[in-house]
């Protein structure tokens, strides 16, 4: 058992008012590593929350039965998140009325007021309550705790633009982090032990942050790619030799992973080439609640990271931190050919999954505080510095949606604007509806940035209303831009034709002139032969996490019949 007086370890908090003593029963092999209280209702419960809060002890859970001598439960539950936002909260309903309550308390599940519903555990051993236990902990830890193992250490005096950048790439890599200052005890050990050459004449560091890597000496780092090729070893040289492969997959995104699990299992060579992190868009997504298979969500690091490992365990190669930059077509029996930085790649067959980046503002005072409160993306690394702020989310995507509800565990009030009249039109209905019930999250329809500054960080946005005009100035502590979709698709010769966006034309939307014997193409293959899309880059494509992986699955039977 733990020590009770250690403030480190997280609270869970069990609210019952007959089965207290049970339910605790339930929870033991947690004690070790969080601090067990129970409450017998509402009021109980709020009381202790609050000596936890004075003693500095971070609640991670709360476990209720779904009837409280009280409060009702969904009433109870809101409390508790006014006073603890970052806690995740579950109803555990006994089974004398677990079916009775269900209708009521699954429209608070959908509207996000509670993250599960679940049965009352029977006996000790019941592991498929205790793998949503985990879970919900397991997603507490990564989006709010400090975390206890500390696979990379920062040490900087303050979370500035390149800071908050390498953290995001730790974040989206799966890498435990924390930043320390440089007077802290962990601080001055690391600089102790900072080469001379990364030293200054004043025998201060060059710059900041300076990385501790665990394995290996500190250094001070000079960008996020830099800090990848310093923990994650520097991208392999594309030394495919001679060899061609069956299929070679541009972009690791949902589309590329399913892409290449699909392919890999079937027996095919296959390389995926990366520029970036794995993940692509989605892996910056806190929580996807709506993905097949995962009923109380899966962050997007989460489900590329799984993936990923999925497609190794076929045999799929990955070479990241290239960019691909041109597809000069094979003819007749002669390969495709993939150029990048760092060599090339040759393949029967090519898929084209690079996704879409975000659109820019166009803002010009504001595209300078990059990275210093405005920050393109759900910037996971950010929300935290939010704390307490009044934040801004840009976009009407289910992307922006997702970010809203995640930094508003941390600002004080979060406002997204949109152009549209509303969220319907461009928003999954759960999230419309969870943004509708949130206490926090307000939307402005109609509306549109026009301005901002501060001095050094984003300190205030100018809103109009693109109806009338009006322009309101506002202090804001955050700017995240969630603004849609541009591909990227330059390295792409013309013959891979696309549309006046620059999406990836395949199927039937290719020109007749590329149609074989007055047939097109199917449908997710391109004018080029061997050649497909997939994913958010193709023209006519959903921009969901799920139809992105269904045509990442779907291509690789085209594949086949191609190499047939």
């Amino acid at each position: 058992m733990g020590d009770p007086s250690d403030l480190t370890r997280p609270a869970i908090v069990l609210v019952s008012e007959h089965r207290g003593d049970f339910l605790r029963d339930e929870f033991d092999r947690y004690a070790r590593d969080y601090h067990l209280r129970t409450a017998r209702d509402c009021g109980e419960a709020l009381a202790v929350t609050e000596e936890l809060r004075a003693a500095g002890r971070p609640v991670a859970l709360f476990v209720t039965e779904s009837r409280l001598r009280d409060f009702p439960v969904l009433e109870a539950i809101a409390r508790w998140r006014q006073v603890v936002p970052t806690a995740r909260r579950m109803v555990a309903a006994h089974h004398d009325h677990f079916l009775e309550d269900a209708p009521a308390l699954r429209h608070g599940m959908a509207a996000g007021k509670y993250d599960a519903y679940l049965l009352m555990p029977r006996g000790v051993r019941d592991e498929e309550f205790h793998t949503a236990v985990t879970e919900l902990l397991s997603d507490w830890g990564s989006t709010v705790a400090a975390p206890v193992v500390e696979s990379v250490r920062l040490v900087a005096p303050a979370a500035d633009a390149l800071v908050l950048s390498v953290r995001d790439l730790l974040d989206r890599t799966g890498l435990p982090h924390r930043t320390h200052d440089p007077a802290s005890g962990v601080g001055r050990e690391v600089l102790e032990r900072l080469p001379d050459d990364q030293r200054g004449p004043d025998g201060r560091p060059l710059g900041w942050p300076v990385v501790d890597p665990v394995r290996g000496e500190p250094f001070v780092a000079t960008s996020a790619r830099h800090v990848s090729s310093a923990v994650f070893g520097a991208p392999d040289d594309v030394d495919l030799g001679e060899t061609v492969v069956d299929v070679a997959v541009v972009g690791a995104g949902p589309a590329g992973l399913a892409t290449a699990v699909y392919a890999a299992s079937e027996g095919l060579s296959t390389v995926v080439l990366e520029s970036d992190v794995v993940g692509g868009q989605a892996g910056t997504s806190s929580m996807i609640r709506n993905y097949l298979g995962f009923p109380r969500g899966i962050s997007g690091m989460r489900l590329a990271q799984r993936a990923r490992n999925q497609a190794i365990r076929f045999g799929t190669r990955f070479v990241t931190g290239w960019e691909v930059t041109a597809l000069e077509p094979g003819s007749g029996e002669e390969p495709h050919l993939l150029r990048t930085g760092g060599g090339d790649a040759r393949a029967r067959t090519v898929v084209v999954a690079t996704g879409v980046a975000y659109r820019t503002l166009g803002v010009a005072p504001l595209e300078a505080l990059v990275g210093n409160g405005v920050h393109y993306g759900a910037a996971m690394s950010a929300a935290r510095e939010m704390e307490g702020h009044d934040v801004v989310v840009v976009g009407g995507g289910n992307s922006a949606g997702q970010a809203a509800v995640h930094v508003a565990r941390f600002a004080r009030s979060v406002t997204i604007v949109v152009r549209r009249e509303g969220l319907a039109e461009t928003m999954s209905a759960y999230l419309v509806t969870e943004i509708e019930t949130h206490p926090t999250i307000t939307v402005r329809p109609c509306t549109q940035v026009v301005d901002g500054g501060g001095d050094g960080r984003l300190e205030w946005v100018e809103l109009a209303d693109t109806r009338t005009g009006e322009r309101e100035r506002r202090e804001v502590g955050g700017l995240l831009l969630l603004l849609g979709a541009e591909p990227h698709c330059e390295w792409l010769p013309p013959a891979v034709q696309r549309d006046g966006r620059g999406f990836v034309l395949t199927g039937r939307d290719v020109p007749r002139e590329q149609w074989v014997d007055g047939l097109p193409p199917a449908e997710l293959a391109t004018g080029v032969p061997g050649v497909f899309a997939a994913g958010d880059v193709r023209a006519g494509s959903m921009k969901r996490v799920a139809a992105a992986s269904g045509e990442g699955a779907s291509v690789v039977p085209l594949v086949h019949a191609h190499l047939a």
